[in-house]
């Protein structure tokens, strides 16, 4: 009897040792990993004893609020949809503008939430973005520079049926964020094979011309900047041309969340998305190789489904990172309009800056480009038109934006004649062919310096749009 009680006890202390070593063992594990959780208190909850998807709106209850708020703030918005996901629920966009729906010079910015069915949480912080700038527009500088300088487009949900899934990919159970053209496999090349939902996209983006885009992720808590994928498919650094603006941009996020840039895992909170993990036919690289737009991969949530209930604390470590890098599109780098010395007309040039391979190209209409740039010391920038000389210029880039507009003058031939233009219209008025022989004939230089006088009167009395740029340090340079 008191052997048996002996062995009852050292089994008591054996396992009593064994649980608190495991206990430790675990709270080491659950310490180095840490850096992974936006809120400290989370991890205690169990997932599977609470319906993730109750305090969510569901996909009736988002199509209620957008259309809501577009009655509510009727005054800088405008509802529209970009199409329909696999299973016909619309894709609802909210545009923020003092101007909503009007073609202008400003630049153009889009949010996307819920790329991924199972990270729901972007398409409840769009909607929180979206009604602080209408609850704030008129009593807050930031909110006013935003809304007065900015087309800015939010999509909530890309993936609607993923969502409803509760699943990673939309109802064909495709990763929408492997579904888009790539420069390193040709898969996805073929445009009738994609999705619905990536057609949307892809078509959106060739309507309006986003300087600049981000699509809110879970998961993680970083700023995640091209490239995505490597040409032979490791894992290492693969920055693109703009390396350092991207690095500019996710750090504009990452230092204005509430703890992102502390983070342990990511050197100042941001990574280059091919040092992370390589991934093939995503969003971001195709952004800036074929829509000219500039794109964050942003992670803001360390669980990829939280309970409802810390969605306004999430939105509060949030915000100012939203909204920050919003307004960068302003507050930073190089804009401006691009003109013919000849008559004063708006060219749709294209913007080069030396030693970087990319190109930006200005709008037809208006002739308006924005080229985000990281501030440094000095970049050479260049304007290129066909039938136009081009012109370069050498700036100093500091902390604040700068203007920087273009004058270009017509190419001339050997023989005397004025290069045409593949921009000009109506080419074939014979009045016009005749007005320009006699241009070139004896009246040459009589009729050159007239109308090199009449083209910059023309540019002098363009009307230009007010920029109010009420807390952006600002440098205007016309060359």
């Amino acid at each position: 009897m008191i052997m048996k009680t002996i062995t009852v006890l050292s089994l008591l202390l054996l396992a009593s040792t064994l649980s608190s070593s495991l206990a430790r063992d675990f709270n080491h594990r659950s310490n180095v990993s840490c850096t992974r959780h936006l809120l400290e208190e989370i991890e205690s909850r169990s997932s599977t004893s609470v319906d993730l998807a109750q305090g969510y709106m569901s996909n009736s209850d988002l199509e209620r609020a957008v259309k809501e708020f577009g009655q509510r703030c009727s005054n800088i918005s405008r509802i529209y949809s970009i199409g329909k996901s696999v299973n016909g629920v619309p894709l609802w966009v909210i545009e923020i503008s003092d101007k909503p729906g009007e073609e202008e010079t400003e630049p153009a910015f889009k949010y996307i939430g819920n790329v991924h069915g199972d990270e729901p949480v972007g398409r409840e912080l769009i909607m929180f973005l979206a009604n602080w700038l209408c609850d704030n527009h008129l009593k807050d500088p930031l909110a006013t520079l935003i809304v007065e300088n900015v087309h800015l487009h939010l999509l909530p949900s890309m993936n609607p049926d993923g969502f409803t899934l509760r699943k990673r990919g939309n109802a064909n159970n495709i990763d929408l964020n492997r579904d888009f053209p790539d420069q390193f496999i040709f898969v996805n090349n073929d445009e009738d094979s994609r999705q619905p939902e990536t057609k949307a996209i892809m078509n959106w983006s060739r309507d309006i011309r986003f300087t600049a885009s981000a699509t809110l992720h879970g998961g993680a808590l970083v700023a995640n900047y091209p490239w995505d994928g490597t040409d032979d498919k490791r894992t290492f650094y693969y920055g693109c041309p703009d390396d350092e603006a991207f690095r500019f941009m996710a750090s504009i996020y990452s230092h204005s969340h509430y703890n992102m840039s502390s983070s342990k895992e990511f050197v100042d909170g941001i990574t280059n998305g091919a040092a992370w993990y390589p991934l093939y036919g995503g969003m971001q690289d195709w952004n800036y190789i074929h829509a000219g737009c500039f794109e964050l991969t942003l992670e803001i949530s360390d669980n990829k489904w939280p309970v409802a209930a810390e969605l306004p604390i999430i939105w509060k470590y949030n915000k100012m990172s939203m909204l920050n890098l919003v307004a960068s599109l302003v507050k930073t780098g190089v804009h401006g309009r691009i003109y013919s010395s000849g008559d004063g007309r708006p060219l749709p040039a294209l913007i080069t800056v030396g030693g970087i391979n990319y190109t930006v190209r200005a709008g037809r209409t208006f002739a308006g480009y924005h080229r985000l740039l990281a501030p440094r010391d000095k970049y050479e920038v260049v304007a290129t038109m066909p039938g136009y000389k081009s012109r370069n210029t050498t700036i100093w880039l500091d902390e604040g934006a700068m203007t920087l507009d273009f004058v270009l003058d017509p190419e001339v031939s050997m023989k005397g004649s004025i290069l045409q233009n593949v921009y000009d219209c109506n080419c074939d008025s014979k009045s016009k062919l005749e007005f320009v022989e006699f241009l070139w004939g004896s009246h040459l230089e009589v009729f050159f310096v007239f109308f090199v006088i009449l083209g910059f009167l023309c540019l002098l009395f363009q009307k230009r749009k007010k920029v109010k740029y009420s807390t952006t340090k600002q440098r205007t340079v016309v060359v």
